[in-house]
């Protein structure tokens, strides 16, 4: 099973600056499974778009910000955001 925390670690030792094709080519096909399925480093890099990172910050932000919804686990779901306005909610708990 590879987690994002592996391409995270690619991307980090990898040189820079880097662009996005020069990326997918050296780690394209790690295969990235998510909580709902899995693509991979290529598949996630490609919806990022042509871009030249000058840092592996920059390629680790816009890894983050590409994966598709497998990676989210359930759609919607926070234990923390408050009932929205119209709607029941549970009844709240203090401990």
């Amino acid at each position: 099973m590879r987690l994002l925390t592996d391409a995270t670690e690619r991307l980090d030792a990898h040189e820079y600056p880097a662009s996005t094709a020069e990326l997918v080519a050296a780690y394209g096909d790690l295969e990235l499974d998510f909580p709902e399925g899995s693509e991979t480093l290529g598949e996630v890099l490609d919806r990022a778009g042509a871009e030249t990172f000058e840092s592996p910050e920059a390629a680790r932000l816009a890894l983050y910000s590409a994966v598709g919804e497998a990676a989210i686990g359930r759609k919607g779901y926070s234990d923390r955001d408050p009932t929205a306005l119209g709607e029941d909610g549970h009844e709240q708990l203090s401990f």
